[in-house]
């Protein structure tokens, strides 16, 4: 090889080594592209290589932006549901998770949960800190889709948990302890319950080491029971809002609030089905059992609710179908769409009564955190031990009780209190850090004032503000009260600018 020729090809070589550690790689790399990338997807542990499948990555994009749409429908869930003042800042708890949650789980979560796994615990791998290791084009292990998409669809159900959480506050938190809060639960909480269901944990199926053996399909005991145990945790800390239960503290929009329930529930079809990681026929019972459920918790709560009280409410039917949803949220994958329907029925009961008591109870979980995903989550746990049918889903799914199995039952139930326990401790820990650090309550005159105004300096609704109308129809509420001169004399007025 001439002179030339070698200096061509090690500019070559040094051009694409330097490209690929710009895309993402700091390892020791060969002399040449291929070399380097191999040694790219060794440095990245689960990654493998092959045929990435397009309907499942198509099916998997889709679904990372349905949940991701579930963080604004919750946003308006909760903020229909808090009194006006509090609207923009209960919201808020909801869309700075995006930020907050997004960044610290690109660049620590994902590798705590679903890294290399230590002794069942917690999982780690520094390749996966900003998917540093990763390339576009490497799998994720078990499927046939990109990791880099498997990565953003966990991290949206990262985001949305402990935004679930804020249901529980409402309308009484300093924003700089919530942020705090919500981070280091994420860390302390989130990521190693996702690890120990998902990420080959001792509480998942195994073949190595102990394994418990417990399944969620897509989050009833990693989301649902542990933001519900840790709304309860938070609520009795924090104590009730000024004037509750004394005083009437009305929603400022349910309008708002059946919007969000409307986005949740479209959102929740990614939530569910897009956990199968697959478009296949897991995804399709996991889609046909959501919307089963979420009808029968909808119809419910409001035949409960009008038997109880004489009418049923749009904040009832709210409600119910999220009680159906969360319930069947670990079961999805596992069970039929006839049984679907009977635990969103059961639901739809259970967490209204729930709700019911904690009125008698006294304790001020604001939005109902606990009493609909708490319980509902508990409830969808142990019915997988109940309902559950390997024949529906061969490849990932476990028999129940019905199906003979009555072991199952047992391992759920034990994977859900342990979370739930977990959850509790943890949260009482993290939050009395919070407290004693920073303070985690707001004042009472900033609980009067309200947290739009006197935390963010901003207005929700601004009714106070909005424009006199310059046009009087006969019998409307400006004309009422008002002399014929004082209406010649506007319109003098309006005549001379």
């Amino acid at each position: 090889m001439s002179q030339i020729a070698r200096i061509l090809r090690a500019r070559y070589v040094l051009g694409s080594v330097s490209a690929l550690w710009a895309l993402g790689g700091s390892g020791a790399y060969a002399a040449d592209t291929a070399a380097a990338a191999t040694s790219l997807a060794d440095a990245g542990a689960g990654v493998t290589t092959g045929a990435i499948n397009p309907g499942d990555t198509a099916w998997m994009l889709m679904s990372a932006a349905l949940v991701m749409l579930m963080v604004p429908g919750l946003a308006l869930f909760y903020g229909g549901m808090v009194r006006r003042k509090n609207v923009l800042g209960t919201m808020l708890h909801s869309m700075a998770a995006l930020g907050i949650l997004g960044v610290l789980w690109a660049l620590v979560g994902y590798p705590l949960a679903f890294g290399t796994d230590y002794h069942g615990l917690i999982g780690w791998d520094t390749g996966k800190v900003l998917l540093w290791n990763i390339l576009p084009t490497h799998i994720h292990e078990g499927s046939h889709i990109p990791e880099y998409v498997f990565m953003v669809y966990q991290g949206m159900f990262a985001i949305i948990t402990p935004a679930l959480i804020a249901g529980a506050f409402a309308e009484r938190v300093k924003f700089g302890s919530y942020a705090v809060f919500t981070a280091l639960w994420s860390l302390l909480v989130y990521c190693p319950l996702a690890h120990w269901l998902w990420g080959n944990g001792w509480m998942a199926p195994g073949t190595s080491g102990y394994h418990l053996g417990a399944v969620d399909f897509a989050g009833g005991i990693v989301v649902h029971v542990s933001a519900g145990a840790s709304a309860l945790v938070t609520a009795l800390y924090l104590k009730r809002r000024l004037g509750y239960p004394h005083s009437v503290l009305h929603p400022n929009s349910l309008v708002l609030t059946l919007l969000g329930a409307g986005l949740l529930w479209f959102g929740w079809f990614g939530f569910n089905a897009g956990s199968a990681i697959a478009s296949d026929s897991s995804a399709a019972l996991a889609l046909t059992t959501t919307q089963f459920a979420a009808a029968g918790g909808a119809l419910a709560w409001m035949v409960a609710e009008w038997l109880k009280h004489g009418k049923a409410t749009s904040l009832g039917v709210a409600s119910g179908l999220v009680a159906g949803l969360a319930t069947i949220t670990p079961c999805a994958g596992f069970v039929s769409p006839a049984a679907a329907m009977l635990i969103g029925v059961a639901a739809g009961v259970i967490c209204f009564s729930a709700v019911i008591a904690k009125g008698k109870l006294g304790y001020d979980d604001s939005l109902d955190a606990f009493g609909v995903h708490g319980v509902g989550g508990f409830i969808g746990a142990v019915c997988v031990g109940l309902f559950a049918r390997k024949m529906l889903n061969p490849a990932n799914g476990v028999d129940g009780l019905i199906a003979g199995n009555a072991n199952q039952l047992y391992i759920q139930f034990t994977a859900a209190a342990v979370a739930g326990v977990y959850a509790i401790v943890l949260t009482l820990i993290i939050t009395a850090l919070v407290d004693k650090l920073m303070g985690f309550r707001i004042s009472e005159g900033d609980e009067i004032e309200g947290m739009d105004a006197a935390l963010h300096g901003e207005q929700g609704w601004m009714f106070e503000q909005l424009p006199t109308p310059t046009v009087e129809l006969p019998g409307s509420v400006i004309a009422v009260g008002r002399s014929a001169a004082d209406r010649a004399a506007e319109e003098a007025e309006m005549a001379s600018r």
